[in-house]
């Protein structure tokens, strides 16, 4: 049951945490706010209505209680490009008819959905908008007006360069220094926002300095007060398809962003997680309102949520605040914009166009090998269109994605005289054959040939493939064995439709049998398994061995039974160096200290290797329990080592009572025969004995009970059987 808060608490909290927060916030979103609406071509005061907006209708309805949203620089390119063909009017009913768009998201419960789009195609988009802006904004800073188009603006820079109006090119470059130069800045210093700072330093310069060309620089035009913009959007005369373009560009854009910003301030802190479909509630019903009065598109806003988180906010409360301080200085204050150069305003955008193409980004593309899905994607947003670069770049991405999925590893090498090796790794499908087919083709004729397929997937075509390559080496005079040493084995591809097929361990890992994968006849099966060790498991296990390599350090001495089907580091999910391991014939302890091996093993165990517990493992059909009932034939010479070594056994017969020991009786209730009651008794004595022995005082003893033919491992106690599957 949630706790409730006390309402005199949370208010203390708001005022402690979320005021103060909110008006950090508030001071890094006035300027974005302004230059954003400025790159996107639309009125000033539209940034100042949607960051009013955002603030507080999508803080308080939306599902991400410290995201903040307001206009965003990631819709600056699509915005500034409705604006340029449909008007300002029918860009806000865009706005509006996305919001609505939005809210459907939501209520569909897709919104999760978003977060399906590869994050480098996100960052190589946020990329090009950057780049994008910045191309556009020093042709303002020079003095200039940017072009709609990047290859323009990229090919007018330099006759842009040679008649730089110098007054505006000093002040934008005088706010691109400081902001850089902000960073540096001591903490304390730095809790003023940079934004803040730049702008307004250089507005105040430009006014005091006292030379005109510096006063007279370009500003901020207004078209009247923060009452007089707002607007009411109108619906196109035409080209609705355009229009319906428009809407679900602005939706999906504004909802990835949204979504991906949400996710990155849910690391910043510990606080509630986001709710996702009503964070698309919150974000459809702010752009609704916001396209309705003439504002900008809302998104949740990465620079403005980290301020938030950074500066101590707790609640939803510091986004609705900041909001509202933005509406309470713009009502009376929204003039004082029109102070700020135009210059200043590019030098901000400037720096927020490169501050969205992150190295951190471009080095993880790098490293995971999507540099070129970054690289296409960046160039497809800059020099075609947003909507088709991101396409793009999906495009490839999935394309790169599939090929690595489906593509498969094959080599052929010869192994020794006349004998060759060919493997096969990964997804075996017809994508491969030409790959394949070549590999083949390099066996000699007249070769032994072992083929290993190691794979997750084999389609018809490729088994077809090496079936028939099979039967013509075969035919002149070669021979080739095929060894399924993957999850999938190579006649599962006609038996019925292919699957893929994972399994938790490799089926040359010490699981699963010599027999399941060595189809060949007498096959030499320890040197074949060594092969494959030294191939394929060896360079896995080195790094580990390195560590190992002057001292052992296991946890636990492991004594069990000499049967080959109890492999003691499967049973415990354990590696080389965790188990210290001792087999004997029944897994006995003998009493009386009297076998010198067993008493070496434990006392090294203990005294020299500190191992924590000890565990004696019996298991079902145990031929030694057989043969304590008197249930195995005789069979010469080896009968009689054997009748020696059972007498230690002696006293596991007397415990079990015929059956009358509680171990027996327990286990005869879980439904387990005679010879099976006997082995869980003989567990149950051995652990007896090693509590008792004084070579093991203070040292955990476990019992444990290994059923081959289900698998499963119970806990013997000496006085019960316990499941420990169930208490898993």
């Amino acid at each position: 049951m949630q706790q409730t808060i006390p309402l005199k608490d949370r208010a203390e909290a708001v005022l402690r945490y979320d005021l103060p927060a909110s008006l950090v916030v508030f001071l890094v979103a006035l300027p974005l706010s302004l230059g954003i609406a400025v790159a996107s071509g639309a009125p000033v005061l539209a940034g100042i209505i949607a960051a009013i907006v955002g603030g507080i209708v999508a803080g308080a309805l939306g599902g991400s209680p410290l995201q903040v949203s307001g206009p965003a620089a990631g819709l600056t390119v699509v915005v500034a490009g409705l604006v340029s063909q449909f008007g300002w009017a029918v860009t806000c009913a865009i706005t509006v008819c996305a919001g609505v768009l939005q809210v459907l998201f939501g209520l569909s419960r897709v919104a999760r959905a978003a977060l399906a789009i590869s994050p480098v195609v996100v960052h190589a988009m946020l990329a090009g908008i950057g780049i994008t802006i910045a191309l556009q904004q020093v042709h303002v800073l020079l003095g200039g007006s940017s072009n709609s188009s990047a290859w323009a603006n990229v090919t007018e820079l330099p006759g842009q360069l040679m008649s730089a109006h110098g007054p505006g090119l000093f002040l934008g470059v005088l706010v691109v220094a400081t902001l850089v130069g902000w960073k540096r800045m001591p903490a304390a210093v730095r809790k003023v926002p940079g934004p803040l700072v730049a702008i307004v330093g250089v507005t105040a310069l430009s006014v005091l300095l006292p030379f005109s060309s510096i006063q007279n620089v370009p500003r901020i035009q207004l078209d009247g007060s923060l009452i007089d913009a707002i607007a009411l959007p109108s619906l196109p005369d035409g080209n609705w398809g355009a229009f319906a373009a428009g809407v679900l560009t602005v939706a999906l854009i504004a909802s990835v962003e949204s979504l991906l910003c949400a996710v990155a301030v849910d690391r910043m802190h510990t606080g509630p997680r986001t709710n996702f479909d009503r964070e698309m509630l919150g974000q459809g019903t702010a752009n609704m309102i916001s396209g309705a009065v003439g504002g900008l598109p809302v998104t949740g806003v990465i620079v403005r949520s980290s301020s938030n988180v950074a500066a101590g906010a707790r609640t939803r409360a510091s986004a609705i605040m900041h909001g509202v301080w933005v509406l309470v200085f713009a009502l009376p204050f929204a003039g004082l914009a029109q102070l700020i150069p135009t210059a200043a305003l590019a030098g901000l955008l400037i720096v927020i166009g490169c501050e969205l193409v992150k190295r951190a980004h471009i080095e993880t593309a790098r490293r995971t090998g999507d540099l070129v899905v970054y690289v296409v994607t960046v160039l497809g947003v800059v020099f075609l269109n947003l909507l088709e670069g991101v396409l793009i770049g999906l495009a490839l991405a999935i394309a790169l994605t599939v090929w690595r999925v489906v593509r498969a590893k094959i080599h052929a090498e010869p192994v020794g005289e006349n004998t060759w090796r060919v493997v096969v790794e990964g997804s075996c499908t017809f994508l491969s054959l030409p790959k394949l087919t070549s590999a083949l083709a390099t066996v000699p004729t007249g070769a032994n040939v072992t083929v290993e397929l190691c794979v997750d997937f084999i389609d018809h075509a490729a088994h077809q493939a090496i079936d028939e390559w099979q039967r013509q080496h075969v035919a002149t005079g070669g021979t080739v064995d095929i060894h399924d040493v993957g999850a999938v084995e190579m006649a599962s591809a006609v038996a019925g439709p292919p699957i893929r097929a994972f399994t938790p361990f490799d089926k040359r890992s010490g699981v699963v049998p010599w027999s399941s994968w060595q189809q060949q006849e007498n096959s030499t099966s320890v040197l074949d398994g060594l092969a494959t060790y030294h191939r394929r498991t060896a360079p896995v296990l080195r790094p580990h061995m390195k560590e190992l390599e002057h001292a052992q350090r296991p946890e636990t001495l492991f004594i069990t039974c000499t049967d080959s089907r109890i492999v003691p580091n499967v049973i415990t999910s354990s590696g080389p160096g965790d188990l210290f391991t001792v087999r004997n014939v029944g897994n006995m302890i003998p009493a009386g200290q009297t076998d010198a091996s067993m008493e070496a093993a434990i006392a090294f165990a203990v005294d020299r290797l500190h191992v924590s517990s000890i565990v004696v493992c019996g298991h079902s059909s145990c031929g030694a329990m057989n043969a304590l009932l008197g249930n195995m034939q005789p069979r010469g010479t080896s009968d009689e080592y054997l009748k020696t070594w059972l007498a230690e056994g002696n006293p596991t017969l007397e415990a079990f009572d015929d059956g009358r020991h509680p171990v027996a009786r327990s286990a005869a209730a879980a439904g387990f025969g005679l010879v099976d009651q006997l082995s869980m008794v003989n567990i149950a004595v051995q652990v007896q004995t090693l509590r008792e022995h004084p070579l093991a005082q203070g040292v955990n003893v476990i019992g444990l009970f290994y059923d081959i033919p289900s698998a499963g491992v119970l806990r013997v106690t000496p006085t019960y059987v316990e499941t420990l599957a169930d208490a898993a």
